[in-house]
């Protein structure tokens, strides 16, 4: 192969990822040119994807008032999203056992 941009042969280089265990490879060139093959880095991409622990807390759901209940968020939470009182949350149900919040932008 060679560069786009000066036209010298790239070399074939494999990327050591941290947390995957496949190697990405990526095709440089001295001019500072570089590009990955698909195949591999999409592979290290699954692979961490797939290595991803979201944060789990069990909550307890509380009765508030009526047939309303709701639930308080732990302050690792509220912490780390910098959320603040009055803030608005738009939420969605895609199915029986999710229920997603996203923050107002």
């Amino acid at each position: 192969m060679k560069c786009p941009e000066c036209t010298k042969k790239l070399k074939k280089i494999e990327i050591q990822v941290e947390g995957a265990e496949s190697k990405a490879i990526s095709y440089q060139c001295d001019c500072g040119y570089a590009e990955f093959e698909k195949e591999s880095a999409a592979k290290v991409v699954k692979e961490l994807k797939l290595k991803e622990s979201p944060l789990k807390i069990k909550q307890k759901i509380v009765k508030l008032s009526g047939d309303r209940l709701g639930f308080y968020f732990n302050s690792h939470i509220v912490r780390s999203l910098k959320l603040k009182p009055g803030e608005e949350v738009y939420v969605s149900v895609p199915d029986k056992k999710h229920i997603v919040l996203k923050l107002e932008e």
